[in-house]
């Protein structure tokens, strides 16, 4: 049961190439968890341990992450029985989303890296609008990830495009623990 509710939930989008859009989602929960609401957030196509994991047990249960995949490489290199089987992953836990929207578990409900699903064609853009199409009036919904779909675009009230300017990576300087991961 939920302590309180939002007044009006939207749809937020944050996309681009630059580094941010999960570090914002997460800054919108962590506002979120602080002002009394309920915050789930579902992770695609991220393995091991990271920072905001460790972070959001600390805050359980008003912020949970929730990961159905196991462990593995990136998308582009693997085997066609590892992509059947992060498909069928992917559809576990987009079972799971259409269940916290239905039963309105949460206030703010996070897709974090959504986009790269919808990239590697493990859902299509018309099951993530369908979704939206349900939400319910009081439930925030966030997307994230790279080339978000015009579709997508279109059924959103807010889209940030984090643009790449310049990136640590340029300069041989590889991801950190705390800051990247």
């Amino acid at each position: 049961m939920l302590k309180k509710r939002l007044e009006k939930g939207l749809i937020q989008v944050y996309t681009g190439d630059g580094k941010g859009k999960t570090t914002a989602a997460l800054g919108q929960a962590l506002r979120a968890v602080g002002a009394g609401y309920r915050v789930y957030m579902v992770q695609f196509l991220k393995g091991g341990s990271t920072g905001e994991l460790e972070a959001a047990k600390r805050l359980e249960p008003e912020f949970r992450i929730f990961r159905f995949e196991k462990e593995r490489g990136f998308f582009w290199t693997l085997s066609d029985s590892e992509k059947k089987e992060l498909k069928s992953e992917v559809n576990e836990a987009f079972e799971f989303i259409r269940e916290v929207v239905r039963g309105e578990k949460c206030n703010i409900l996070i897709l974090d890296e959504v986009m790269g699903i919808l990239h590697n064609g493990l859902l299509t853009v018309d099951e993530v609008c369908n979704l939206l199409e349900q939400k319910p009036d009081k439930m925030e919904i966030i997307l994230t990830g790279r080339d978000v779909p015009e579709k997508i675009k279109e059924m959103a009230h807010l889209v940030t495009e984090m643009r790449l300017v310049k990136h640590p990576f340029d300069r041989g300087i590889g991801s950190r623990e705390g800051i990247e991961w």
